[in-house]
């Protein structure tokens, strides 16, 4: 499933996925199980709210090396 990072319409980081949740081009949410709650809880709920999947239990770099960049990202949304 995270292998598809690389090659799926994506956005990375928080703002630009709490965008595309919110303008609907959402349509699954990668969070990082070892980023601060405090950043991903907000996306979380954002998620629920829309019905939009969420998986979890990868790490920060695990999700930048799928998205094939140099540092690690926390949130990534499939578009």
């Amino acid at each position: 499933m995270i292998t598809e990072l690389a090659s799926q319409e994506k956005v990375i980081g928080v703002k630009q996925s709490r965008k595309a949740i919110r303008e609907g081009r959402a349509r699954q949410v990668f969070l990082a199980c070892d980023a601060d709650p405090v950043i991903t809880g907000p996306v979380a709920s954002s998620c629920a709210e829309a019905g939009i999947p969420v998986q979890e239990g990868y790490t920060m770099t695990q999700l930048g090396q799928a998205c094939r960049i140099a540092v690690g990202a926390s949130v990534v949304a499939v578009l």
